[in-house]
C-alpha cells in the first residue's frame, strides 16, 4: 500500500468521514488488548462455525503483509484460532487477524503480540474437517469484504476501505486534517465549537 505507517496516525473516524465507502464492522469485534493495531490488505476466508481448517489454509496461503479476515458467522461457541496458529501467522509475516467469532488462547496471542481482533475468547477447539473458500466476497461484522480491501484496525475498531477508494480516502484525509488543524487553533483562541463549525 505504500503508506501504512503514516495512515496508522489517522483515528479510524477520519477515515470513516473521509469517504462514505469506507465502513465499519460491527462494535463487538475488539482487539484482545488495546494496544494491538493493523493495518493491510484484506486476504478474505469463509469458514463454517467449529471448524478451522480453512485458517489452517489461509496462512499458508496469504502473503506477508495481508490481514486475514475470517467470515464465521458471528459464531461464538468455539475457540478457532490460538496460540500455534498466531505463532505460524507471525513466521509468515502476516500482519494481523480479524475474525467474526471468538478465539482461545488470550493470553498467549497477547504476549506474543500478534494482532487480533474478534468478539472475544472461548476455550472450545474446533474441527478440522471442512475446507472453507479462500478468496472471494465476505461478510465480517456486518461488513462486506472484498480481496485487497484494506483493513484498519485499532482499539476504535475495524474499518474497511474499499482498494478502489483509496486514493480518494487519502486526499479527503488530508482535508480533514487540515480542517482539524484549524478547528483546533480557533479553539485555543476561544472561540466555541458552535462558532467555528457555523452551529446555532
Amino acid at each position: 500500500m505504500g503508506k501504512t505507517e503514516k495512515e496508522r496516525q489517522f483515528p479510524l473516524g477520519n477515515y470513516c468521514d473521509a469517504d462514505e465507502r469506507v465502513k465499519a464492522m460491527d462494535f463487538r469485534i475488539r482487539p484482545l488488548a488495546d494496544a494491538m493495531s493493523v493495518t493491510g490488505p484484506a486476504f478474505t476466508v469463509s469458514s463454517p462455525p467449529g471448524q478451522n481448517l480453512a485458517i489452517h489454509r489461509a496462512i499458508a496461503e496469504a502473503r506477508p503483509g495481508d490481514v486475514l479476515v475470517v467470515e464465521m458467522s458471528g459464531d461464538c461457541r468455539f475457540g478457532p484460532f490460538g496460540e500455534i496458529l498466531a505463532l505460524a501467522c507471525q513466521h509468515r509475516a502476516i500482519a494481523g487477524l480479524v475474525l467474526d467469532g471468538t478465539v482461545r488462547d488470550g493470553s498467549d496471542i497477547e504476549e506474543l503480540g500478534f494482532p487480533v481482533f474478534c468478539r472475544g475468547l472461548a476455550p472450545i477447539g474446533t474441527r478440522k474437517e471442512e475446507p472453507g473458500k479462500l478468496g472471494g466476497s465476505i461478510q465480517c461484522g456486518g461488513a462486506n469484504v472484498e480481496p485487497g480491501d484494506i483493513i484498519v484496525a485499532d482499539r476504535d475498531g475495524v474499518i474497511v476501505i474499499p482498494a478502489a477508494a483509496m486514493t480518494d480516502v487519502q486526499i479527503g484525509l488530508q482535508k480533514i486534517v487540515d480542517k482539524e488543524a484549524r478547528t483546533k487553533d480557533g479553539i485555543a483562541a476561544g472561540k466555541t465549537t458552535l462558532e467555528l463549525m457555523g452551529l446555532t
